[in-house]
């Protein structure tokens, strides 16, 4: 299968500009994930990006793997995790660092998975990739979120590189997609075009495609007006799933 290198050449702009997420979703590992696990618990940030998760996640004592599949993402993330230990690979064929004692994958990186079937093979990945009893938490957006933030564009201009983006939404293919064009100073201005594409998937398809690989006790989590945890709602515009691995009868 091909390595997911979408994210090569725009790299750099996304470890400028798009790596906040962490600060946002570390309230939610700590409540979902983080407290259940054991001091010095090995933890696989599938999608790492450029490692500021795993960084955090370092700095508090865990054992961190990041895997993605972008050369250039794990290049950045070598320097902003310098603790943590990284893999370029594909989260659709990936073969297990080892025994995790969870997986976690934010910042919709599991919308890239285009089909149900691919999306099915990171789960059994996950999977294979588990100590029993192990947690999964990963994010998606969903079709409130696609419909309310990916139209229009906007610009980022900057003394050394400007970033012109587009955004666009089909829903009757239910696929998103995320067009860049970035011009960086180098000496001389070098232009990068860049495409990158989603799929919405269903909360049934995704729970039904957790079951299919085996995980078990799944839960879905929206966040509300104030950033707090709900149950899933109609009008969320991205779903936390929880699950895990399960324990094999008369283990323990």
């Amino acid at each position: 299968m091909t390595r997911f290198s979408d994210y090569d050449c725009f790299a750099w702009a996304y470890n400028r500009h798009w790596s906040y997420f962490d600060q946002q979703v570390l309230p939610i590992l700590d409540r979902l994930v983080l407290k259940g696990l054991p001091a010095g618990a090995h933890v696989l940030d599938l999608c790492c990006g450029t490692g500021q998760l795993a960084r955090a996640l370092t700095d508090r004592g865990y054992q961190v793997t990041g895997l993605d599949g972008s050369e250039e993402m794990i290049r950045f993330a070598r320097e902003n995790a310098p603790d943590a230990g990284f893999m370029v690979d594909d989260a659709r064929s990936f073969k297990s660092p080892g025994a995790c004692d969870a997986v976690v994958s934010t910042f919709d990186s599991l919308n890239h998975v285009m089909t149900l079937e691919e999306l099915a093979s990171v789960f059994a990945n996950v999977v294979a990739a588990l100590r029993e009893g192990g947690l999964f938490l990963f994010d998606l957006n969903t079709e409130e979120g696609f419909k309310a933030k990916w139209h229009g564009g906007f610009d980022i201009v900057e003394d050394d590189c400007v970033c012109v983006v587009r955004n666009s939404y089909r829903p009757e293919m239910r696929v998103a997609q995320f067009d860049a064009t970035v011009f960086r100073l180098e000496g001389t201005w070098q232009r990068s075009d860049v495409t990158l594409r989603q799929t919405c998937y269903s909360e049934a398809d995704v729970i039904s495609a957790l079951r299919g690989a085996g995980l078990v006790d799944i839960r879905t989590y929206a966040l509300d007006e104030k950033g707090e945890l709900t149950g899933s709602t109609e009008e969320a515009r991205r779903l936390f799933f929880l699950c895990r691995k399960p324990v094999a009868a008369g283990a323990g």
